[in-house]
């Protein structure tokens, strides 16, 4: 697609669309990175909102991904806030996210993602429980590059039109089941459905890894969508695959027929390639990530709630929590992070004592007494 046009068409587009979106900036690394944000009117700050990440492609921006993938109309109705950040530029000057495995770039998108989230989570009311990440082709790579490495923090993925390369496949670290969602056409040319010789990984090649991995049943429950627009030139089939690890699954739309697109997009963007219409890859991923949260996804559980051996408050809190046992104990105290590594050991040696966890994020306060062991879940906003 042509960069121009795209944009002109683009800011035609935005001229009848919803509530404000305000562009804001955060340094990471000696670098300056904008995104966009948008705060549904339905927002109050009087209870935690799920938080979404929505990708542009290379070559794209934020504001492209914005108005192209829109998810805005959705989110003035379930209520969570929407961030499009900005990539940077690789070395031929175009904007991109560090997903290819390129070693000549060394731009740490996941930490300035991470950064994000704990800039949001300041600011908002951020259920941290519930943060995603979705986006276009570049932008579906680095959701799957968030998936591998920062899975403490995120609760699903879905890529449109995009897939992974060979190396961060084999590489990847994810840490719980990751429910993921693929959307892609079989007759895309940049990011082809059966793979390259660039390494980009074929979709059905990809699908069978997460499903694989998240321990899902291997036999999908297939279903035509409804061929309800004859005009797009394509057609939709969706694979679910279910019953996975701590309830995770994997949902492949495949696009007979459909190019580099974002399904379901406004028809003014019709010129960009064969674009499904039956469905909206807006509406179909959100319906997909509000079934998830990450502490039912986790593999540390709480084991039991007993309030009546110990009371952790405030929970949440902004990192500093103060146990109080109900009788003098002796026990043995161990606060895991998100994925079960242990950030805090500790014997009781008061009634009372403090408890300091500096990083946003959800936490499992275990303690181990003669009586038992008991736990909790621990919030740090």
């Amino acid at each position: 697609m042509k960069r121009f046009n795209l944009c002109i068409m683009l800011t035609v587009a935005a001229q009848v669309v919803y509530g404000q979106t305000v562009v804001k900036t955060i340094m990471h690394d000696d670098i300056e990175r904008s995104y966009r944000l948008y705060v549904p009117s339905i927002y109050n700050g009087s209870q935690s909102v799920p938080l979404l990440f929505n990708l542009h492609g290379y070559t794209s921006s934020a504001f492209e991904q914005e108005v192209y993938g829109d998810f805005r109309p959705i989110a003035d109705t379930a209520n969570f806030i929407l961030v499009h950040p900005d990539g940077t530029e690789d070395m031929t000057g175009t904007t991109f996210w560090n997903a290819f495995g390129s070693p000549t770039e060394t731009v740490d998108d996941i930490g300035f993602l991470s950064a994000l989230i704990d800039t949001l989570a300041a600011d908002y009311n951020i259920d941290l429980n519930r943060v995603y990440s979705t986006g276009m082709s570049n932008g579906g790579f680095m959701s799957y590059t968030l998936a591998c490495q920062l899975s403490e923090r995120i609760a699903a993925i879905a890529s449109v039109t995009g897939t992974m390369v060979t190396p961060n496949l084999n590489a990847c670290n994810c840490q719980h089941p990751m429910p993921v969602m693929q959307i892609h056409g079989t007759a895309d040319l940049t990011v082809p459905y059966n793979g390259n010789a660039m390494g980009f990984v074929a979709v059905e090649d990809l699908v069978d890894y997460w499903v694989d991995f998240n321990g899902c049943n291997p036999t999908p429950t297939e279903t035509a969508v409804p061929n309800v627009n004859l005009m797009d030139g394509c057609t939709a089939d969706c694979f679910v695959y279910s019953d996975g690890d701590n309830g995770a699954s994997v949902e492949l739309y495949r696009v007979n027929g459909g190019a580099h697109t974002w399904p379901g997009t406004n028809p003014f963007f019709a010129s960009l390639g064969i674009t499904n219409q039956d469905f909206s890859a807006s509406e179909e991923i959100w319906r997909f990530f509000r079934q998830y949260a990450l502490d039912q996804l986790v593999s540390v559980k709480e084991e039991l709630q007993h309030t009546d051996v110990f009371t952790v408050y405030p929970n949440p809190s902004g990192g500093q929590f103060s146990l109080h046992f109900a009788n003098s104990v002796s026990a043995s105290i161990t606060v895991f992070d998100a994925v079960g590594r242990p950030v805090l050991e500790q014997a009781a040696t008061q009634q009372t004592l403090p408890l300091e966890l500096p990083k946003a994020g959800i936490y499992f306060l275990r303690i181990a007494t003669v009586d038992g062991v008991f736990a909790q879940k621990l919030i740090v906003q």
